[in-house]
């Protein structure tokens, strides 16, 4: 999964991730990657328009999106 991380971070697209919250629910969201450690990975939500931190750990699938996005530092 880490591979997959890095390849969306390098390439700029945007990915699709389903992961388990806080609360053990289940949530699905589209998000830009902006980093990739081995614990984390900070990214841009698409859906709440906002940074967000996401444990490896909690990530339970990810999926390429089509379209490539450029992003600002």
């Amino acid at each position: 999964m880490i591979k997959q991380l890095d390849k969306a971070w390098k390439e700029k697209r945007p990915i699709e991730i389903v992961y388990v919250k806080k609360d053990d629910s289940i949530s699905q969201r589209t998000v830009l990657v902006y980093r990739v450690t081995d614990t984390y990975i900070k990214a841009f939500c698409l859906r709440k328009k906002q940074p967000r931190i996401f444990k490896v750990d909690s990530i339970l699938a990810v999926s390429f999106k089509s379209k490539s996005f450029k992003l600002y530092a």
